[in-house]
């Protein structure tokens, strides 16, 4: 096979995976529209489908480290990774933020939970702290975090309003929110449109909420990285 067709190819088999993969979702989600944006909420995908939050090639596709390595992140501090899923990211900020921080696992599903607790048991890490949140509340205490990440969640929330507000309040003041969406802008970026955002998207809906955009990365392979401040 030609490297002229084996591209369109790897294009096709991927696209059928991100199909299958949200296709997998929660039962009797409706889909909403943004009252800001008009954005089309994607559905959530479900327990079912959490195996694709932990594929080989994800490295590849996202370098998930190295939007680690762009953040910052201090030793010991307190972060949030809301739609934690499997634990594949909430695992690297635990060892980033080190045994003197702590890590707070959000999901609103209780069979994501448990895929993530037995993920992070196996990884011997004992600063993850499991929350079960709801879809606009993520249940998180008061003025708390450090920063609150979302990898390829947002996008899903229902209540997108109602979970910024929440997590407004249980950032600390001058804390960070961080967004990772994969880009709309770019047709290469072989996802669902509806699982995409653009620049403007992300600003216009988290900005209307009280957060600061202070910085976008583009040095990821399919995402924009966004950073807000609480200010």
């Amino acid at each position: 096979m030609s490297v002229r067709r084996a591209r369109p190819f790897r294009r096709a088999i991927l696209l059928a995976v991100a199909a299958l993969a949200a296709t997998i979702t929660i039962a009797a989600q409706q889909p909403g529209k943004h009252p800001v944006s008009g954005r089309v909420y994607a559905q959530t995908m479900g327990v079912q489908g959490a195996s694709w939050l932990d594929r080989p090639e994800r490295d590849r596709e996202e370098d998930p480290d190295l939007a680690i390595r762009l953040l910052r992140i201090q030793k010991g501090a307190t972060v949030a990774d809301i739609g934690a899923g499997s634990g594949n990211i909430t695992m690297r900020l635990a060892k980033q933020v080190g045994p003197m921080g702590k890590v707070y696992a959000n999901d609103i599903q209780p069979g994501m939970l448990e895929i993530l607790q037995k993920n992070v048991g196996k990884a011997k890490l004992t600063n993850v702290v499991p929350v079960l949140g709801a879809i606009d509340d993520p249940k998180l205490p008061a003025e708390s975090i450090d920063l609150a990440i979302m990898v390829d969640v947002y996008h899903e929330f229902s209540e997108p309003q109602k979970m910024l507000q929440r997590l407004r309040e249980a950032i600390k003041p001058g804390g960070r929110l961080v967004l990772l969406e994969y880009r709309a802008e770019d047709p290469e970026v072989p996802i669902l449109r509806e699982h995409k955002m653009t620049k403007a998207q992300v600003k216009l809906e988290v900005e209307n909420e009280g957060f600061k955009q202070t910085r976008v990365f583009d040095d990821l392979p399919w995402q924009h990285l966004f950073v807000f401040t609480r200010p």
